[in-house]
């Protein structure tokens, strides 16, 4: 253990913990100082969140050895962790949507007395967390449910601070806030920082490890791999640690020849959003979709494809025209990729080959017949050509990381074999080498004449593998426009309506 005479706030050395025979840490070591925020990156499956499951007292690891401020620290549980002063905030919010804000800040803390609640001591103990916030208008009277996703996440760092936390795990924080709210937590990170919390910062966004770290860790197949001072290192450098080779283009864009438009909208208007949209998508195209959060981008998709309404406009699909359901739409070879992944975009209950292969069952039998060995065929094909990590195609999907779950709704886009791919945030929450994975699909797809519409939130993305891109602001889209005449500043300028980034 170091003998330096302030110990670090967090030490782990040689955490190991297996599951069977697969090996998830295999003798990770971590430190973080106090009043640090440091980064832990790392692929999916790297072991990023087992370690923290240990930290965190959900897991016990199999060897190895912690310290917090110096002294040892071997948490009984979760509960027992927290009573520590070590929180971890999921990237799933675990909160009571239909209880007020004070209620989930000192859930299962709260004071009694002769069994009933201390209401008094109750508020002035979410005041003092609250306070600590600097977030004024955050009510604890009000249900975290009508609360927006940056509010509700604000709520669990009160529920840290109202234990008197000293050490704060941020698992993806920003994957669902838009970009005000990101400005504000990274703001209420520093102030807590200058307070003398410690925070492991777990993010895919290395823009954003930049912003917020002082230090990194990274890890790679369940090892410490390397780390240091995030301002001495560039990205690239981080990237290659993590999947373990240089990524040469992380962004490929081949030269694509645009053909016949094979998607028109005209004046396009769905229940609320979007508002007259007209675009032109071509064969062999990708075109981006850009804007803020709640601008209507995903709206824009969902009406196209049918889950939404059509209040007025024209949908040309080659040869349809007119509004059709979801399954009309599959029919005339147009597929659609949720952005949540989670509850619209696989069925977590069903295996991989089953997610897969749902959708289009014709081929895999006579008369209907569905036989296995043909099914897994097809599945083994898919696997291989997109290089999912499975063990089989009847592994339950639930069982893969985020970035092959991804993979695996892809492939059930291509096994139907559709013409038009409607892809919504298909790289959100998944590591920068399943990004570069499916980043080469999409540019693939392109040249093999297939004409993908992309909507993302991550702007290196759009600018990286598009041909041309329109911005959503409030409900209109704007002109598309060629990547060649755009960058990071004139998205944001049309996407904010003309205000400055």
């Amino acid at each position: 253990m170091s003998t330096d005479a302030a110990p670090p706030r967090l030490e782990m050395r040689g955490i190991k913990k297996s599951f069977g025979p697969t090996v998830a840490l295999a003798g990770v070591d971590l430190v973080v100082a106090p009043g640090e925020v440091h980064a832990l990156v790392g692929e999916n499956g790297a072991g990023k969140s087992t370690l923290m499951k240990v930290l965190s007292g959900a897991l016990t690891a199999d060897a190895g050895q912690m310290w917090l401020d110096g002294k040892p620290y071997l948490p009984a549980g979760p509960l027992d962790a927290r009573r520590q002063g070590v929180v971890m905030i999921y990237q799933e919010l675990a909160l009571a949507p239909h209880l007020s804000v004070e209620d989930n800040i000192l859930l299962g803390q709260e004071p009694c007395a002769w069994g009933l609640l201390r209401r008094s001591e109750m508020r002035r103990r979410t005041r003092e967390a609250l306070e600590k916030l600097e977030h004024p208008e955050l009510n604890p009277d009000t249900p975290v449910g009508d609360l927006s996703p940056g509010m509700q996440q604000l709520v669990e760092i009160a529920r840290a601070l109202a234990v008197h936390c000293r050490m704060l795990v941020l698992d993806e924080p920003t994957s669902s806030l838009s970009r005000d709210d990101m400005q504000h937590l990274f703001a209420l990170i520093e102030r807590l920082r200058g307070q003398g919390l410690a925070i492991v910062y777990i993010s895919h966004f290395l823009e954003e490890v930049q912003s917020v770290a002082e230090r990194f860790t990274v890890l790679r197949d369940g090892a410490t791999v390397g780390g240091g001072l995030v301002k001495e290192t560039k990205i690239p450098e981080i990237v290659a640690l993590m999947v373990g080779r240089n990524l040469t283009e992380l962004f490929p864009h081949s030269q694509r020849t645009p053909g016949d438009v094979i998607l028109d909208l005209r004046e396009l208007s769905g229940p609320v959003k979007p508002e007259d949209a007209t675009l032109s998508l071509r064969r062999g195209e990708v075109l981006g979709i850009a804007g803020l959060v709640g601008a209507g981008r995903t709206e824009l998709l969902r009406t196209v494809f049918g889950l939404d309404a059509v209040r007025r406009g024209e949908v040309r699909l080659g040869a349809y025209v007119g509004p059709a359901s979801p399954a009309r739409r599959w029919a005339q070879g147009m597929g659609f990729l949720s952005e949540d992944r989670k509850n619209e975009g696989l069925a977590l209950g069903l295996s991989v080959g089953d997610n897969m292969t749902l959708s289009q069952l014709r081929g895999f039998g006579p008369a209907g017949l569905v036989l296995p060995g043909r099914q897994a065929a097809a599945v083994s094909a898919w696997v291989e050509k997109l290089s999912i990590r499975c063990r089989s195609g009847s592994q339950p999907i639930s069982d893969l990381s985020g970035g092959n779950q991804q993979k695996v709704a892809l492939a059930r886009l291509l096994h139907h074999g559709v013409d038009v791919l409607l892809l919504d945030e298909p790289t959100r929450g998944i590591d920068v080498g399943s990004k570069a994975q499916i980043y080469k699909l999409i540019d693939e797809l392109a040249l093999a004449g297939k004409a993908v519409l992309l909507v993302s939130s991550y702007l290196p993305e759009l600018l990286g593998i598009c041909d041309r891109i329109a911005v959503m602001c409030r409900g209109r889209l704007l002109p598309a426009r060629p990547v060649t005449e755009l960058d990071e500043h004139s998205l944001m300028l049309e996407a904010t309506g003309g205000e400055a980034a």
